[in-house]
């Protein structure tokens, strides 16, 4: 007889996205054969300790830190099944050496985020903020600074062409862009030729693009990747959009580059600390327009991201490997096929 896989959903949800989730995880778990899954016991400092992953056998993860200490003598543990794509916040070495695999949801936030980066890219170019203000304080067109941008004939570029970044070229090939480009070390030109996308160093990448859009995950490479070099590299007509994670971008150096106008503005989803402190400099400034790591928070998105972690979770509990593991070589492991063997029944 089959174990029950035990699932937890770690206590962030109930605070961070309740009553987001709650309908759809229970459309997808509650009934299912096997399967049961209950919140998490509370976890000082948002870090999970061992004690607590040990009564799982997967977890459904928002923002709670991962770290070696976690998994120190955790042996039940199969699955961590992130809602979301970015897992900075877990040490992926350590889950692999647990015989752990980390999920992610790659097809919930491809549509929603690249749009977000879209809407940066719109409201950027029209003068947004600027246009409401004015409205609000009663001043009319013709008191406005200046004329707002066209897209056609501009450059749009990334760093990063993955999933998220494709998604972003495609909705974009029907608005006039002169070029789509983008530096990605891992992707071949062969792979986006189809999208129109043309492969560049990073300094091209930089200097050349109108809009450039953040699209890599944060690890200890990309960790302030980009700081004042790129930013003097950069025009200054142009923009510089993130939702990617905030600590890629050197927070000093963006805050001097708009401050001085080396570049025209940025559009910002996500800081370097979340929430960022009332005090941060971006606040003062009327060249960025700031969001709450929330611009590609859809329905779709959120009901899609749920779908997709329960699917992961669930394909553990029938003895199978989850989609889109990030750390492929924990299938190959003898510790996490036992597992899988276990809720196939082979044990």
């Amino acid at each position: 007889m089959k174990p029950v896989f035990r699932i937890g959903i770690t206590p962030d949800f109930y605070t961070d996205v309740k009553g987001l989730f709650e309908e759809e995880l229970e459309r997808m778990l509650g009934g299912q054969p096997g399967v049961e899954y209950a919140p998490m016991p509370p976890q000082p400092g948002k870090l999970a300790t061992p004690e607590a992953l040990n009564e799982f056998d997967g977890v459904l993860a928002l923002s709670l830190r991962f770290t070696r200490e976690s998994l120190r003598g955790v042996e039940r543990l199969a699955v961590v099944a992130r809602w979301g794509v970015g897992y900075d916040k877990i040490d992926v070495a350590a889950l692999t050496e647990a015989d752990v695999a980390l999920a992610i949801t790659p097809g919930a936030v491809r549509r929603p985020v690249a749009e977000a980066i879209l809407t940066f890219v719109f409201a950027l170019s029209k003068n947004l903020r600027q246009l409401d203000a004015a409205t609000r304080a009663g001043r009319w067109r013709n008191a406005l600074p200046g004329p707002a941008f066209d897209l056609a004939g501009r450059v749009l570029g990334s760093l990063g062409c993955g999933n998220i970044a494709r998604e972003m070229f495609r909705l974009a090939q029907s608005l006039g862009f002169a070029r789509l480009i983008a530096t990605d070390p891992f992707v071949r030109p062969e792979e986006v030729a189809e999208l129109g996308v043309e492969l560049v160093d990073e300094e091209t990448l930089f200097k050349e693009s109108d809009y450039l859009a953040v699209n890599i995950p944060l690890d200890e490479a990309t960790r302030g990747l980009i700081g004042e070099r790129h930013f003097r590299w950069m025009k200054p007509t142009a923009f510089l959009i993130n939702t990617a994670r905030g600590a890629i971008v050197d927070h000093p150096a963006l805050v001097r580059a708009l401050r001085e106008r080396w570049i025209r503005g940025a559009g910002i989803d996500v800081f370097p600390a979340e929430p960022p402190p009332p005090d941060d400099p971006l606040f003062a400034l009327d060249n960025v327009i700031l969001a709450p790591h929330a611009l590609a928070w859809t329905e779709g998105l959120l009901r899609n991201n749920t779908r997709e972690a329960c699917r992961n979770l669930l394909a553990v509990a029938q003895g199978r490997a989850p989609e889109s593991v990030v750390n492929r070589e924990v299938l190959a492991r003898p510790g996490f096929e036992r597992k899988l063997a276990r809720f196939r029944g082979d044990t």
